[in-house]
C-alpha cells in the first residue's frame, strides 16, 4: 500500500480498509508482520488497527495466529448487495443455461465498472471476476456497452481521468480508437472485449437502458468457445435478459 490515500480521506479509515483487502486475497489468512508488510504498516500500527476490527468482529485470528476476515462483514456484505443483482439472478442462470458461459451484471459505479452480480460458467476452464469487483470500464464489454449510450464529451471526461492503460496487446488506449468502438457499439447493439482485459478472453454485452444508474449485462468465456459464429446468438439472448431486467426492475422499484 503506498502513503497516497485519495484527497479528502481519513487515513486510518484507508489503512484499515487496505488490511481488509489484503487478508481478503490471503488463502488462511495473514501474520500480523505479513499483513503489515503487504499494507505498508508499522507492526504496531496494523497491530492496532487489527485488534479494534477484532473487536468489533470484522476479523479475526485462527489457531494459527494469523488474521482472518470475521463474521461481522457477512451481514454487512448481504446489506451491500444491490437489489438489482438479486432481479437479474435467474436472468444470468438462463444465459449460463443456454451457453455454458460465465453471465456477469454490472453497473458503474463513479468511473468504474462495478459487477454486482454473476453466474459462472460450469466448464472447468472458465471466467471468472470476483463480485464486487471494480476495474477500469475502457477494456471491459461491459464498460464500453455503458459508455456507449453517454455523450462523447462525457466519455471523454471520464477517459481523462482514468487514463486508458493498456493491459493487453489489444486493448484500446488512445482516445479516438475507444470512441470510434464505443460509435460501432452503438450503431450494431452490443460492446465486444477482445482479448482487451484478457489474452484469450471475450466479453460480449449489452447495455441496459432506463435504470437507475448505468448497467450492462454480459456473457463471458475463451475465444475457443465464444466463436464469432457463435456472437450473433449470444447478442440476442442478452437484449432479450436485458428486456426482461428492465421490465422486471422498473415494476418492482420503479
Amino acid at each position: 500500500m503506498t502513503e497516497m490515500a485519495p484527497a479528502g480521506s481519513v487515513q486510518s479509515v484507508t489503512r484499515a480498509f487496505a488490511l481488509l483487502e489484503a487478508i481478503a486475497v490471503a488463502d488462511g489468512g495473514l501474520q500480523l508482520a505479513v499483513a503489515a508488510e503487504r499494507t505498508g504498516l508499522a507492526v504496531p500500527t496494523a497491530h492496532r488497527l487489527l485488534g479494534t476490527m477484532q473487536r468489533l468482529g470484522y476479523v479475526h485470528q485462527t489457531e494459527q495466529r494469523r488474521y482472518a476476515l470475521g463474521a461481522g462483514l457477512i451481514g454487512l456484505g448481504k446489506r451491500a448487495v444491490p437489489p438489482l443483482a438479486e432481479t437479474a439472478t435467474p436472468l444470468l442462470e438462463r444465459l449460463e443455461d443456454e451457453f455454458n458461459e460465465t453471465a456477469n451484471l454490472a453497473v458503474l459505479d463513479g468511473d468504474l465498472v462495478l459487477y454486482v452480480a454473476q453466474t459462472p460458467s460450469r466448464h472447468r476452464m472458465r471466467m471468472f471476476t470476483e463480485v464486487g469487483r471494480r476495474v477500469l470500464p475502457h477494456s471491459t464489454g461491459v464498460g464500453k456497452a455503458m459508455l456507449s449510450l453517454m455523450p462523447e464529451d462525457r466519455v471523454e471526461a471520464l477517459v481523462e481521468r482514468t487514463g486508458l492503460p493498456r493491459f493487453t496487446p489489444a486493448t484500446l488506449v488512445t482516445v479516438d480508437a475507444f470512441l470510434a468502438d464505443l460509435r460501432l457499439s452503438r450503431s450494431r447493439g452490443f460492446a465486444a472485449d477482445d482479448s482487451e482485459q484478457e489474452v484469450g478472453v471475450r466479453c460480449i454485452a449489452v447495455a441496459v437502458p432506463g435504470l437507475d444508474q448505468p448497467t450492462a449485462i454480459s456473457v463471458s468465456g475463451p475465444v475457443t468457445r465464444i466463436t464469432s459464429a457463435l456472437v450473433p446468438s449470444v447478442v440476442k439472448a442478452l437484449k432479450a435478459a436485458a428486456d426482461d431486467l428492465r421490465a422486471t426492475a422498473t415494476t418492482h422499484h420503479g
